[in-house]
């Protein structure tokens, strides 16, 4: 049983939650959420939506849905952010945690969430990733989407680019790399995971000459890692990194921050790419884009990542088996 948050309610998340009912599922899923919202949202997009409670059994019959119902303080009109609904918000979301770490699911897909009228709400928060990690009292998470032509992991997630050198330390990328190892070998079920680093500066640093991360830090931890019995190659330039040649030979990328390697990831599969938060004591995954205020209650959203989120949470809680990705 899979709970969903869709996220912002002024947004689209929503709107892909409900056309996501609207046929027949194979998971079992509960939406975490106002159902008072979802009622008027489906209403709006012509939609016939049956919301049922959460009980022993839960139905994957098209146009029912079970909801656990989480109140918002206002009413949301579509496209237009409300920070007094940010209390809401957050609280489907830490509902849904805690009934991941209960056991009552068995895991955890989320809609987008707008950062911004969080923090305009009160709420300090950052995203995703970092929130699950504090809530879940884990040593550390890494960020990694997926989709079925590759994986990139993320060294450093939500931070300003200039953040970035500081940010990445020998303690800090050793111990993403070994998450990122063992989720390849846990939840994806590759034995031995082959694993692309990219260099931080441009040309990988050209040996000190554009910056000294690469010698300083990456390389050393490369090297220290390999002894260890990880298979890794890097680190490499990030520009071409991202090509054929070394991806055919790989199972992930470790990209050194955020907006080095999702564009390519997103340019080659946005809508059907997938978020997955590694590290955490139950599975987490999310879709691949953001609240698109501009289309909410428009019945135009796209609900393919949302639909791709779920099936591989249900692939990797059934069988261990990911994307397919090589």
């Amino acid at each position: 049983m899979l709970a969903i948050t869709p996220g912002e309610p002024a947004g689209i998340g929503p709107d892909i939650a409900i056309e996501l009912c609207q046929v027949e599922r194979e998971e079992a899923i509960v939406l975490v959420a106002d159902k008072n919202m979802l009622s008027e949202r489906a209403d709006l997009l012509g939609k016939e939506l049956d919301i049922l409670g959460v009980g022993k059994t839960v139905t994957r019959d098209a146009r029912r849905v079970n909801v656990m119902h989480v109140p918002l303080e206002e009413k949301v009109e579509p496209g237009v952010l409300n920070p007094k609904n940010s209390i809401g918000v957050l609280k489907s979301l830490n509902n849904a945690i805690g009934g991941c770490l209960s056991g009552k699911f068995s895991g955890l897909v989320t809609g987008p969430i707008q950062k911004s009228v969080m923090n305009e709400g009160g709420i300090p928060f950052t995203g995703h990733t970092e929130y699950l990690a504090e809530r879940t009292e884990v040593e550390d998470v890494v960020m990694m989407l997926a989709s079925e032509k590759m994986r990139v992991a993320l060294a450093t997630t939500h931070l300003p680019l200039k953040q970035v050198p500081q940010e990445i330390t020998h303690e800090l990328l050793t111990r993403r790399l070994m998450i990122l190892n063992e989720a390849l070998r846990n939840l994806f079920r590759i034995a031995s995971p082959r694993i692309l680093v990219s260099g931080l500066n441009p040309h990988s640093g050209e040996s000190g000459k554009l910056g000294l991360e690469e010698e300083e830090v990456i390389s050393p931890v490369c090297e220290s890692l390999r002894e260890r019995g990880l298979d890794l190659i890097g680190p490499l330039p990030a520009d071409t990194l991202f090509t054929p040649k070394y991806l055919v030979q790989a199972d992930a990328v470790m990209a050194m921050y955020h907006d080095q390697g999702l564009p390519v990831l997103k340019y080659s599969s946005f809508g059907r790419a997938v978020n997955i938060t590694l590290g955490l004591p139950f599975v987490r995954t999310s879709v691949d884009h953001g609240t698109a205020l501009e289309l909410a209650g428009r019945g135009i959203a796209d609900s393919s990542s949302l639909r791709e989120a779920i099936k591989l949470a249900g692939r990797i809680l059934k069988t261990g088996a990911g994307s397919n990705a090589n």
